[in-house]
Order: structure tokens, then C-alpha cells, then sequence
């Protein structure tokens, strides 16, 4: 990030490079739009090379990139509140089920219970789908989402709790 701040632009390619899949897979599960997600990855590094100079040196990356990403993903939920012609199902497409969605009953069981998932984080408040996301799926640590998400660590336990309760509420058929 040093060189970047420099404007070492072989060097924000390969910061690129290497955080591109991560900052879309935040976004999309935050979005649950693979399309949206592509756009909001690209809008994510427009706002890293620009915002360059505000990188403290010495500070943790992971957490100043998921927080771009995190405010890009929420002003993009914002929009779509206040336009309400985008159809729900428009934006809640995910990309196809992953590994483990076979065929037969295993595969059709996995396929329903990472719907139910999906649906089921969608369904949580954002500030705790944020939260759960950063911590379960982005390995976060608490202190981190607090950084990213622009609150405290004890406020991030509790949402990750929260969010939990909420999820364990969804999910208790598939236990």
C-alpha cells in the first residue's frame, strides 16, 4: 500500500489482483447481486487509488478496504429503498450453489438449505447482516468490523449475537 500511495500503479494492480475476489464476495453477500457486486468491486478500487493518501501507514488494509466496500454496498441498498421499481427479485439473483450441490436428494437438500441461508441473511437488519458477513465469512476479527463498519467492538458483539439469535430463529428447520 506504501508504493500505491506513491502512485505505483504496478503495485495497485497487483493490490488489485489480490483483493478483488474478497471485496466481491463482501459486497455480494451484502448485495446479493453478482452483477452489483462486479460494479461496486471496480467502484471499490476507483475509491482506494483516489483515497490513497488518507491510508495510514502502519494501519491494517483488510479492514480500510472492507470498509469502502461496506459504504459502497450500503449506499447501493439506499438507492434501491428509494426506487422502488427495481424489482425484489432483481437484485437477490446469487450466483448458482456452489460445491456440494450435486445431484440426488444430498444435492438438492444442499441446494435448499444454502437458499434458506441466503435468504435468511437477506432478511437481517443491515447493519447486522454487515457485521455477521465481515465476521463468518470474511473471518474479521470484531475489532476489525468495528474499523470497517465505523462502530465499536462491543457494538459489533452484539450485532454479531443479534444476528445469530435472528439466524438460529430462520434456521431452525435445518439444524
Amino acid at each position: 500500500m506504501a508504493r500505491v500511495q506513491r502512485g505505483d500503479e504496478a503495485a495497485f494492480g497487483q493490490l488489485m489482483a489480490r483483493w478483488e475476489l474478497p471485496v466481491k464476495a463482501v459486497i455480494a453477500r451484502l448485495v446479493f447481486n453478482a452483477s452489483e457486486a462486479e460494479d461496486l468491486a471496480q467502484e471499490t478500487f476507483v475509491r482506494l487509488w483516489q483515497q490513497r493518501e488518507r491510508f495510514r501507514e502502519g494501519a491494517a488494509f483488510r479492514p480500510w478496504v472492507f470498509a469502502i466496500a461496506v459504504n459502497l454496498a450500503r449506499n447501493r441498498l439506499r438507492w434501491w429503498r428509494r426506487r422502488p421499481t427495481v424489482q425484489l427479485e432483481a437484485w437477490t439473483e446469487t450466483a448458482p450453489a456452489g460445491p456440494g450441490a450435486g445431484s440426488g436428494t444430498a444435492g438438492l437438500e444442499q441446494t435448499e438449505r444454502s437458499a434458506a441461508v441466503r435468504d435468511a441473511i437477506a432478511a437481517l437488519p443491515a447493519e447486522l447482516r454487515e457485521a455477521v458477513v465481515l465476521f463468518e465469512y470474511e473471518q474479521l476479527s470484531q475489532q476489525e468490523i468495528a474499523l470497517a463498519v465505523g462502530a465499536t467492538p462491543k457494538a459489533v458483539e452484539t450485532r454479531i449475537y443479534r444476528a445469530r439469535e435472528k439466524l438460529r430463529v430462520a434456521l431452525k428447520r435445518w439444524r
